[in-house]
């Protein structure tokens, strides 16, 4: 069974426990920047016998574009660089957005296309989410095994996932573009019979419905942990990994504006999803739309006895069902285009709104939803991008032009607009970000990600 608990970061709390921030870090950064920038008067012959300053970095967001940027840091530079990793988050790690994610992962649209760079940014989440299983596995074996209940990973459920298909429009399109699948993702047309071997109760109106077997369900609150945890292992490692010194730090407050990290780092990241529109330097220069979505809490009641069962895929349709457990199955998800709001507590009226749209939906291919019930509601507010010719894709770059003046000792990038599609996009965004920010080369980044800037950042 793949339900830990309600709260799946209360199995590593423990873990938080030993992280604290360091008020005079900033102080003595920008002291030790000054002073470097002094040392560097003085004569050739004198340099080569001053050490070589650490490398500071800060991140700032810690869900999957944050997370992925501090990993990618920390195992791209290079082995004889002393690097130095700050992340930086109101909430914590996961407290966000991401933290409450669906989790359907595949490279797939609801066309069944392969999406913009399927292959590469699936294969790098799959590698970011077998680290992070690793690093749980290494902690269980440390004496903490009251993480790991079941033999499974507390991470991902590997059951695939089934999209009925429900609009006679587009069938025609859909069953061509499966043609073109993945090999280590396929995609198999099935019929009615059997779907129905798969998901019992399933209604597939048109007679056809397109598994995945290779897709996942990932539980994104334990994925982050695990993540963060694999950066704390390579920090740990390095001596054993053949590294120079690598430091980790993990500040639990909010940067109000990019100009306090002045002079502390040579470079800040800004990957705080829907947040980063609220940063003074970047407010209205943006083609983000926020849209705040609710995802519904369902259980399955003590007195009915029929589970979903264990080995039964999730289910993909104009409502999703990411199954947690054979009692338990997240659904989701509202489309609040007007909401500005990124708090993941939800209203009674709030819930009540989103059950009323969320039922009906799920109904329509999974009849039995009736006899569960709605236990509670959590919420995201997604930085939506523009849609272009590839799809909606994420913002990156250098966004050195928005700070005040144009006067600074770092660089400023960008990674946010992930969107509905963030566990995908993220690991092989997050590591082009990173080798672009270690050679400070925005290049390196393809530009279907950074043509957003010609058209918005001097507006």
């Amino acid at each position: 069974m793949f339900l830990l608990t309600q709260n799946p970061a209360a199995f590593i709390s423990w873990k938080w426990q030993k992280i604290s921030t360091n008020p005079s870090l900033l102080k003595h950064a920008s002291n030790y920047s000054l002073s470097l920038r002094n040392c560097s008067s003085s004569s050739s012959s004198s340099s080569s016998s001053v050490p070589h300053r650490p490398k500071r970095y800060a991140v700032l967001g810690a869900g999957f574009a944050g997370l992925s940027v501090a990993w990618h840091l920390l195992q791209q530079g290079s082995k004889e660089l002393h690097l130095c990793v700050d992340i930086y988050d109101e909430v914590g790690v996961g407290g966000g957005a991401s933290g409450v994610a669906g989790g359907l992962l595949h490279p797939y649209s609801p066309k069944v296309k392969l999406l913009w760079r399927g292959a590469e940014c699936w294969e790098e989440s799959l590698n970011l989410i077998n680290i992070a299983e690793g690093a749980f596995h290494k902690l269980g074996t440390k004496g903490k095994q009251d993480i790991l209940q079941t033999g499974e990973s507390p991470i991902v459920r590997r059951r695939g996932i089934l999209r009925p298909a429900v609009n006679l429009k587009n069938m025609d399109t859909m069953i061509e573009n499966a043609q073109n699948c993945l090999a280590n993702c396929r995609i198999e047309s099935i019929h009615e019979d059997a779907a129905q071997n798969l998901i019992p109760d399933l209604s597939v109106p048109l007679n056809l419905a397109f598994y995945m077997p290779e897709a996942l369900n990932v539980n994104a609150q334990c994925y982050l942990q695990g993540l963060y945890l694999a950066c704390e292992n390579l920090v740990n490692g390095v001596s054993t990994l053949g590294f120079a010194n690598r430091e980790l730090n993990f500040h639990k407050k909010s940067v109000q504006s990019l100009v306090e990290l002045e002079g502390a780092y040579d470079a800040v990241i800004v990957c705080l999803g829907a947040r980063a529109a609220f940063l003074p330097e970047l407010t209205k220069k943006l083609p983000l739309r926020m849209c705040r979505g609710v995802i519904a809490q369902l259980q399955l009641g003590d007195d009915i006895s029929e589970e979903y069962p264990e080995h039964s895929p999730s289910i993909l349709s104009d409502a999703w069902f990411a199954v947690q457990g054979a009692r338990r199955i997240d659904l989701g998800s509202t489309w609040d285009w007007k909401s500005k709001n990124y708090s993941r507590e939800v209203t009674a009226e709030e819930a009540s709104e989103a059950t009323e749209v969320l039922l009906p939906k799920a109904s329509a291919v999974y009849p039995t939803i009736k006899n569960w019930t709605v236990t509670g509601a959590v919420a995201g507010l997604r930085a939506m991008p523009p849609l272009t010719t590839d799809g909606s894709l994420p913002l990156l770059g250098c966004v050195d032009e928005c700070v005040v003046d144009g006067r600074h000792d770092c660089k400023y990038w960008l990674f946010t607009g992930l969107g509905a599609r963030g566990l995908f996009f993220h690991g092989w965004l997050g590591k082009l970000m990173a080798l672009a920010v270690l050679s400070s080369n925005e290049d390196l980044i393809p530009s279907e990600l950074t043509s957003w800037k010609k058209h918005r950042m001097h507006q």
